[in-house]
C-alpha cells in the first residue's frame, strides 16, 4: 500500500448566514450558520508511506509545515486512531489556491479533506459521526468538510449539521483584499450580550431550513471586522456596483462575496464584473459556482 497517491480537492466555503447565538462555559461560541461549498480548491497530493510519520510541503512559504498546520494535524489524528492504517504514514504536498486567513475555510477544508480522503482509502473505517468528532477537535469549520453535503445549516460549534439545498442558478464572485484577519481577534472583539445568550432557541427556530433564501443572509461578525478594515464596505460597494444582487463578508473576513443570479446576469456580465474588480483587487478576485455532489466536481479526487 505504501507509495499510493491520493489526489484530493479541498473546496472553500462561504457563510450565507452566520449568527453568534451564545457563549459556552468552555469559551467556545454557539453558532448558527448556513454554509455553502464553492468550486475554488486547494489541491492535496497525499502519498502513503510504508513507515509511520507525516511530512508536509506547501507552495505557500508563509504557511507552516509542522503540527501547527491543520492538514498535518488531521493526518496525525487519523493515523493515531486508525487500526487499518497502523504502520503507515503520509507525505502531503499542499498547493494553496484558497487565500489564507480569508474567511473561506481554506485550512479547515485542507484538514477535513485529508480526514475524509484517508478514511475513504482505508475502507471507511470510521463512521461519519466518528469522523465529525475528530474534525471538531481541529476547529469549528472542519466538520463541514468531512461530510458529503454541498450546503448545511450548522449549529453548536459547527459540529451539528443539517443538509440544505445548495445554491443553484447563480455565480459567486469572491473579492479578497490581500490581507488576513485573525478569527480569534474577531471573536474576542464581538460583544455577546445577555439578550443574545438567552435567545438561542428562538433565533434558531426563526430560520426554516426548507425556505432559506437570500433574505436570510446576515453575518454577525461583519461589523467587527469592518470597524477595523474599511475595505470591507468598499468591496461590498464595488460588487454591488458591478452587478451583484447581494454582497456580504464571509466568516470572520476579510473576503467579501457577491451573488450574481443567472436570471439577471449571464456569464458575460459576470466576467465583465470580474475584469473590472481585478483592476482594483488583482489576483484577489475569484469567479465560482456552488459545489454539488459528495465530492466537489467529482474529478481529481483519486477515488
Amino acid at each position: 500500500m505504501g507509495g499510493e497517491v491520493l489526489h484530493l480537492q479541498a473546496p472553500c466555503k462561504i457563510n450565507m448566514m452566520l449568527r453568534v447565538v451564545g457563549r459556552r462555559v468552555d469559551g467556545y461560541h454557539e453558532l448558527e450558520t448556513w454554509m455553502q461549498k464553492l468550486d475554488l480548491y486547494d489541491e492535496i497530493e497525499l502519498e502513503l508511506t510504508s513507515q509511520p510519520g507525516i511530512t508536509l510541503v506547501c507552495d505557500d512559504p508563509d504557511l507552516p509545515v509542522d503540527e501547527t498546520n491543520l492538514a498535518y494535524r488531521a493526518a496525525k489524528i487519523y493515523f493515531e486512531s486508525s487500526k487499518r492504517a497502523k504502520g503507515f504514514g503520509a507525505a502531503l504536498n499542499l498547493k494553496k489556491r484558497i487565500p489564507s486567513g480569508a474567511g473561506l475555510g481554506g485550512g479547515s477544508s485542507d484538514a477535513g479533506t485529508v480526514l475524509r480522503g484517508l478514511n475513504h482509502h482505508f475502507g471507511d473505517e470510521f463512521s461519519q459521526e466518528e469522523l465529525v468528532r475528530k474534525a471538531a477537535c481541529l476547529g469549528a469549520d472542519v466538520p463541514f468538510f468531512v461530510v458529503p453535503y454541498s450546503a448545511v445549516m450548522a449549529t453548536g460549534i459547527g459540529e451539528v449539521m443539517q443538509p440544505v439545498e445548495p445554491l443553484t442558478s447563480c455565480t459567486i464572485v469572491l473579492v479578497n483584499p490581500g490581507f488576513s484577519v485573525s478569527t480569534k481577534w474577531v471573536f474576542e472583539n464581538l460583544a455577546l450580550t445577555t439578550k443574545i445568550e438567552e435567545s438561542i432557541l428562538p433565533r434558531f427556530r426563526k430560520h426554516d431550513i426548507e425556505t432559506l433564501s437570500y433574505n436570510d443572509m446576515c453575518n454577525d461578525l461583519e461589523l467587527v471586522t469592518s470597524m477595523k478594515f474599511s475595505e470591507i464596505e468598499q468591496m461590498k460597494h464595488d460588487l454591488l456596483n458591478t452587478g451583484a444582487s447581494r454582497a456580504m463578508m464571509s466568516g470572520s473576513g476579510p473576503t467579501v462575496f457577491g451573488v450574481f443570479p443567472d436570471d439577471k446576469s449571464g456569464q458575460v456580465a459576470v466576467q465583465d464584473a470580474a475584469e473590472m474588480l481585478r483592476q482594483q483587487y488583482k489576483d484577489g478576485v475569484f469567479v465560482t459556482r456552488s459545489c454539488v455532489g459528495a465530492w466537489p466536481s467529482g474529478q481529481g479526487t483519486g477515488f
